[in-house]
């Protein structure tokens, strides 16, 4: 028995030393790397750089951009980086969380909110009026409702300074739910203007690589593009 103890002790110290050792070697190259960013691109401020699964690549993250570089800042990669095996997208990952980053700067005080009375989960849609199947998901906010989802809008009008119009109408409207609903099923806005953070919507869903609405975002900050049946999108989000 103590001989299997001693056995245990010794393989725990050693893999130990070598995750260690591993995150060592992880650390020095992002340190390199920041060094060598900081003398070729001075004007490059990463928000992050860490180690990936592969030896002597680095993720970088500047801005909403995700990037892999060589330590020697010589080298970089656009695109995902996909894990074939376990089916992982470690890019995906980078941008979830920015996305997430980005939503809570802006704040749901900033966002027109559909909440019911219980909770379970929430999607961040970014929407135009009048877009079609903006309107369809649109008509399904009381089946989210009665299932617990909470519809938070972020707003991109597309078509020019009459969709601008309207849509700082329907945020600067006494009833905000209610002149989205009417604007939604085609109907006449009062015209209205006040402080409001419509271009802040857009700034926001440009940098998120917003290129077509509706564009719903998930909790876990996966960002699904054009429009999903309500059944369909709950069964997901709680699968």
């Amino acid at each position: 028995m103590k001989y299997i103890s001693t056995i245990f002790l010794v393989t725990s110290l050693f893999l130990s030393s070598a995750a260690s050792a591993e995150t060592s070697v992880g650390q020095a190259g992002v340190d390199k790397l920041t060094k060598a960013l900081a003398a070729s691109m001075p004007n490059v401020r990463p928000n992050k750089i860490s180690s990936t699964p592969i030896e002597g690549l680095y993720e970088v993250i500047v801005g909403t951009q995700v990037v892999y570089m060589s330590d020697d800042a010589r080298f970089m990669i656009e695109g995902d980086l996909y894990d074939l095996k376990s089916k992982k997208n470690y890019s995906e990952d980078a941008k979830s969380g920015i996305r997430l980053a980005a939503m809570k700067q802006l704040g749901t005080e900033k966002m027109l909110v559909y909440r019911p009375e219980k909770v379970s989960n929430t999607i961040t849609v970014v929407t135009d009026i009048d877009c079609p199947y903006c309107r369809r998901l649109h008509d399904e906010v009381p089946d989210y409702m009665e299932n617990g989802v909470e519809v938070r809008y972020i707003f991109m009008p597309l078509k020019g300074s009459a969709d601008m119009k309207k849509t700082i109408s329907v945020w600067c409207a006494d009833d905000q739910q209610l002149a989205l609903d009417i604007a939604k099923a085609g109907g006449e806005v009062e015209e209205k203007t006040c402080d409001n953070p419509i271009n802040e919507h857009l700034k926001v869903a440009r940098e998120l690589g917003v290129r077509g609405t509706p564009a719903i975002l998930l909790e876990d900050g996966q960002m699904l593009p054009g429009y999903i049946p309500y059944n369909k999108l709950v069964a997901q989000m709680r699968q």
